[in-house]
């Protein structure tokens, strides 16, 4: 079981890595001037292999976070309302993830709206998120 909460954690950071990074991208395509090509094209494929890279890291996050869960318990019984508040969480994450998605298919399709204030703010949000999982997965405060 070391082995496999060891590996959550280091697939956990780095999906959460590129959820730091990618609405750090959306703010600086948010501040390219509209005859900056180039810059722009450089920036939507760095947010694309970024997307692309976050997805394939959360695939084994999530599924060894479950094999923890489901095989060997972990969150489970009496003391375990902090597993509901991390699972619930967890399912912002993945939304905040598919979020990205929506807000960089803007970007490419010139339909972003959003001032770079906003991705700023928004960029900020997946830190709360991971905070609070942590906290909750190593004070169990309830």
């Amino acid at each position: 079981m070391p082995w496999i909460k060891a590996f959550h954690i280091v697939f956990v950071a780095s999906w959460f890595a590129g959820l730091f990074y990618l609405p750090r991208l959306f703010v600086n395509l948010a501040m390219v001037p509209p005859d900056s090509h180039a810059e722009r094209e450089r920036l939507l494929l760095m947010a694309r292999k970024l997307y692309r890279f976050s997805s394939l890291l959360m695939v084994p996050a999530l599924a060894l976070g479950l094999w923890l869960w489901l095989g060997y318990g972990i969150g489970r019984g009496p003391g375990s309302g902090w597993m509901h508040a991390k699972l619930v969480l967890v399912l912002l994450a993945i939304g905040y993830h598919h979020a990205c998605r929506s807000l960089l298919r803007k970007f490419e399709q010139f339909t972003n709206t959003r001032s770079e204030r906003w991705f700023r703010v928004f960029n900020e949000s997946a830190v709360g998120v991971f905070t609070a999982i942590v906290v909750l997965v190593v004070v169990k405060p309830f």
